[in-house]
């Protein structure tokens, strides 16, 4: 083989990261089943250990080395800290006080619904065969990990497909929004109390006094800002808050998301905010897209892990439009509103994996099960967007709404 340096190693799979999910994408022609973050994860699955670096381990011990994969990380994580910060800073943080009421009920039914009945397979499944319960997991933390997993919205990617369909600066996309920031809070929390971290949640009580303070302080200091400055002050803030937030076990995408939601959208412009989202989408999340399915090592497993995640499927995505369904009820929504936000919440993927994984490397859940997991949540993503889009349609006709979807 080529002696070749580390740089050329790690141009080589940026070429990769950038360039073949794009080619499968648009020679594909795919975008309305499965969009190009869809394309980007399963791509990196197949890149990953558990596809072709199974058939071709010197490939991948080559171009995916563990520095190249450390490269990797630092610019996934940076990209998707700036992608959910944006996020926060889209959202109406005051409107969402004065709607605390709404968003919490609605939230608490689109996570517990589908949590109830996760939780529900997962014990017939244990019941069934030991064979999805890790060496090292309690059934309870089986049992609560794997119905919080049919219960997770992925938030990056909901933001791009919110966006895709035009509707995440309206008032119905800010909705969702809420809902889904409530409960992304939430899953990480579940996950201390399910690895039984009782320091991590001692922490977060911790990290969550400090951030209320900081973010008065900081509040402050960015209203006697000229706005020049307060685009330099709003990456250290966003540094720091992530900092803590991943030190108390909260996860630094949830550190990120409340240090958008400290700012203030009419502090920048749009025009520039705007701006910044399309080049970190364009440039640096295809590297956190990919790099989270070059992570993940799994085994195929026989029909059984097919039966399995079909069952979580059916439970996640009937959980959630049960759940959204009966807030829509209660709170007396439009016709047709429940059935659509219950499909846009459908977006695990990313999340999803992410938690898996930490359930997986405790040996909490077995190879297999992740496996099942990992089918459940592609497959409920790419059931988002050709579920949600006619809805959309529909809704935007009944109240008279011109629609680019």
């Amino acid at each position: 083989m080529i002696a070749m340096s580390m740089s050329e190693i790690f141009l080589i799979a940026m070429l990769l990261i950038m360039g073949l999910p794009y080619l499968i994408w648009r020679l594909g022609r795919t975008d309305y089943w499965a969009p190009l973050v869809v394309v980007q994860i399963i791509t990196g699955i197949v890149l990953g250990p558990g596809v072709l670096g199974q058939w071709f381990p010197d490939y991948y011990a080559f171009v995916f080395n563990p520095e190249v994969v450390g490269l990797l990380n630092g610019i996934a994580w940076w990209a998707v800290m700036l992608f959910v910060c944006i996020a926060g800073v889209e959202l109406d943080l005051a409107h969402a006080w004065e709607n605390r009421a709404e968003s919490g009920l609605t939230a608490a039914l689109a996570l517990g619904v589908p949590l109830l009945l996760g939780a529900l397979a997962a014990w017939g499944l244990w019941q069934f065969s030991s064979g999805w319960l890790g060496e090292k997991g309690a059934p309870w933390q089986f049992v609560l990990g794997v119905g919080m997993a049919c219960a997770v919205t992925a938030l990056p990617i909901l933001i791009l497909f919110m966006e895709k369909l035009h509707i995440l600066r309206q008032p119905l996309g800010q909705r969702i929004l809420r809902y889904a920031s409530l409960d992304d809070i939430v899953i990480w929390g579940v996950l201390a109390l399910v690895l039984m971290d009782w320091l991590r949640i001692g922490r977060q009580v911790v990290f969550l006094l400090a951030f209320a303070a900081a973010c008065w302080l900081f509040r402050r200091l960015m209203r006697v800002l000229d706005e020049s400055d307060r685009w330099y002050v709003a990456p250290i803030w966003l540094a720091l808050v992530a900092l803590g937030a991943d030190w108390a076990g909260l996860h630094f995408m949830v550190g990120a998301f409340l240090a958008g939601v400290a700012m203030d959208g009419d502090w920048f412009k749009r025009e520039r905010m705007d701006l910044l989202r399309h080049h970190v989408l364009l440039v640096m999340m295809p590297v956190f897209f990919l790099s989270t399915g070059l992570k993940t090592a799994w085994t195929m497993g026989g029909a059984s892990v097919l039966l399995a995640a079909a069952l979580l499927l059916l439970a996640s995505v009937a959980g959630k439009l049960a759940g959204v369904g009966l807030a829509g009820r209660i709170l007396g929504w439009s016709r047709g509103e429940a059935s659509l936000i219950g499909w846009l919440l459908q977006t695990k993927a990313l999340i999803m994996i992410i938690f898996a994984n930490v359930l997986l490397d405790r040996a909490i859940i077995t190879s297999e099960m992740f496996t099942a997991l990992l089918l459940m949540a592609v497959a409920s993503t790419m059931l988002s967007i050709p579920m949600a889009a006619p809805k959309l349609k529909k809704l935007n006709a009944a109240q008279g709404q011109d629609s680019d979807v």
